[in-house]
C-alpha cells in the first residue's frame, strides 16, 4: 500500500516547464543564437538537473570558461527573476488542486525538485498549495539526496512510496531508492523516455486509479 508520494514540480504539478526553456534562451541570448540554441537543446536533454549545474555546464563548454561560485549565483538569481513570475502564472497538471486536496489525508506528500528551495515554497505558498506537502526539497543538493533523505528521516519502507516525475533525473532518483516511478507524459520527454513500460500518467487526474494497482 502506497503511504507516501514523492512529487516533482515542473511538469508534473504546473505546466512550468516551457517557462524555465525560454528562461534560459534568454539569459544566453546575448551569446547568439548557437549558444542559446544549444543551451536549450542540453536543459531540454536534462530535465531535473539543477539550474547550478546547468549553468556550470554552458559556461565551461559552451563559453569555454569557468564561473566562480559568485558569478554562478548571480547568473542563477538572473534566472530566477527571468522565471518567478511565469511559473506562479502558469497553469497546474490538470487534476493538480483536486488530488491534492481530495487525498492529503491518505497520503503523505513531499516536494523534491531541481528548483532552489526558497524559491519552490515561495511558489508553492503563491499557488496555494504550499500546507499540502509535509516537506519541499530543491537545489543544490540532487533528488537523490533528497529521496533518500526523506526515506530515511522518515523511516519509510521505499516499497511504500512513489515517485512521480516527468524527467530522467526523477527516475534516477527513484531507481537508485527502491522507489516505483510514475512518469507523467509530456510532449517534451517523448524521446527522452522511448521504450519506457513502466507506470505513467498523461496529467494527475489518472493518480489515483494508478496508486489503486500498486
Amino acid at each position: 500500500m502506497i503511504t507516501n508520494i514523492f512529487f516533482d514540480f515542473d511538469g508534473v504539478l504546473c505546466e512550468s516547464v516551457q517557462v524555465k526553456t525560454e528562461a534560459f534562451r534568454q539569459l544566453y541570448a546575448s551569446y547568439g543564437q548557437e549558444v542559446a540554441d544549444a543551451v536549450v537543446a542540453y536543459h531540454q536533454a536534462h530535465g531535473g538537473v539543477s539550474r547550478y549545474d546547468k549553468i556550470r555546464y554552458y559556461h565551461k563548454t559552451l563559453l569555454h570558461t569557468d564561473i566562480s561560485d559568485t558569478e554562478l549565483q548571480k547568473w542563477s538569481n538572473r534566472f530566477s527573476e527571468l522565471v518567478m513570475a511565469g511559473v506562479i502564472a502558469a497553469p497546474e497538471v490538470p487534476g493538480t488542486t483536486s488530488f491534492l486536496k481530495e487525498h492529503w489525508h491518505q497520503y503523505t506528500y513531499w516536494v523534491i525538485t531541481a528548483t532552489p528551495t526558497d524559491e519552490i515554497k515561495a511558489i508553492l505558498t503563491q499557488k496555494g498549495w504550499g500546507t499540502y506537502f509535509s516537506g519541499i526539497f530543491g537545489s543544490p543538493e540532487k533528488k537523490g539526496h533528497w529521496a533518500r533523505y526523506i526515506l530515511n528521516a522518515q523511516k519509510l519502507d521505499p516499497t511504500q512510496v512513489v515517485f512521480v516525475g516527468d524527467a530522467l533525473a526523477d527516475k534516477k532518483a527513484a531507481d537508485d531508492n527502491g522507489i516505483t516511478f510514475i512518469l507523467r507524459h509530456t510532449p517534451d520527454n517523448k524521446m527522452l523516455f522511448t521504450g519506457y513500460d513502466g507506470k505513467s500518467i498523461n496529467d494527475l487526474s489518472q493518480l489515483k486509479s494508478i496508486l489503486k494497482t500498486l
